[in-house]
């Protein structure tokens, strides 16, 4: 009996353990597609009229396969995120094709195979939302923060770079909060989601990246 009890209260203390740690936020891209996307994303086109969006198995991960071929587009969930209560993100991603000479720091080389941006609206949401944007880039150097040469309330930080880590799967985290208060020195708005991108339109070539297991604590 004894040893009975002291079974059921250890799984008793697992249960509560799991539920204490269910994420704010979890996407494991394993709920199927809708209108050929993952269920629950929808499709922003930047330019160019194609968009190659892909649900995949990559090495046994559940992922969103994204590829660009002289355009940009991203797919994004929409929902409300007070970055202050719930102020790291993770995800993995991977890159098997950067795009030819993509220069965050140069207007007109402007692409990165993979971008995973937070959206803080500021009315009027057009022109005054601000972006914090996390990408690997071609030539940039790991570790750089750039204020975007296209719209001056979008600022990067640069996670991976170059061709040393394409092909494998990375695992990132970041504390959004004190990223946002960081770029642009005042306390953030809620944001409204998040926005998986690709672009290979500047450079006139191709890219390709991967997406899975996004996780808001």
């Amino acid at each position: 009996m004894r040893q009975i009890m002291l079974l059921f209260f250890i799984g008793l203390g697992c249960t509560v353990g799991i539920a204490a740690e269910k994420p704010f936020f979890a996407e494991r891209f394993d709920q199927g597609v809708e209108d050929a996307l993952p269920k629950g994303w929808r499709l922003k086109q930047w330019t160019g009229r194609d968009h190659d969006v892909r649900l995949e198995k990559s090495n046994g991960e559940n992922a969103v396969h994204l590829i660009s071929d002289h355009n940009s587009f991203g797919i994004v969930k929409k929902f409300t995120w007070r970055t202050k209560d719930h102020s790291l993100i993770r995800w993995r991603w991977k890159v098997t094709e950067l795009p030819q000479g993509g220069d965050v720091r140069e207007k007109s080389k402007d692409d990165q195979a993979a971008q995973l941006y937070v959206v803080f609206p500021r009315f009027p949401s057009a022109i005054n939302s601000r972006l914090v944007g996390y990408i690997w880039d071609t030539s940039a150097p790991k570790g750089g923060k750039f204020v975007s040469q296209k719209y001056s309330k979008t600022r990067y930080v640069v996670l991976e770079s170059g061709s040393s880590e394409t092909g494998k799967w990375i695992s990132e985290q970041r504390n959004v909060y004190e990223d946002y208060k960081d770029l642009f020195n005042e306390e953030p708005p809620d944001a409204d989601g998040i926005t998986l991108m690709i672009d290979s339109d500047d450079t006139g070539s191709r890219a390709e990246s991967y997406f899975a297991n996004i996780e808001i604590p």
